[in-house]
């Protein structure tokens, strides 16, 4: 399973989870600050998590799977999912 399908994988999950995705951003908010990056957040009581076009895709996965392990890890636990998929919402093998 290459980078691309682990995460259509997990953005999958992510919605079913009931999180929402953005996906884009590659340019900065403005001349003092810098550029945007991936990461979870919320916004009016929803988490989101923000994917950048310019963050690589490992980088893309790292921040899905750990919005999922931090903030739906009951919802994944149960869950039969493809064993590249589970590496990353389980990195110490547990």
């Amino acid at each position: 399973m290459d980078e691309a399908q682990i995460l259509e994988h997990l953005l999958e999950l992510a919605g079913e989870a009931g999180m929402k995705v953005r996906a884009g951003g590659s340019g900065r908010l403005g001349d003092d600050l810098p550029p945007v990056a991936s990461g979870v957040c919320r916004v009016r009581g929803e988490l989101w998590v923000v994917l950048a076009e310019g963050d690589g895709l490992l980088i893309q996965i790292d921040t899905l799977a750990d919005a999922l392990r931090t903030h739906a890890a009951q919802f994944i636990e149960d869950r039969h999912l493809p064993p590249a998929v589970r590496t990353f919402l389980d990195p110490l093998g547990d």
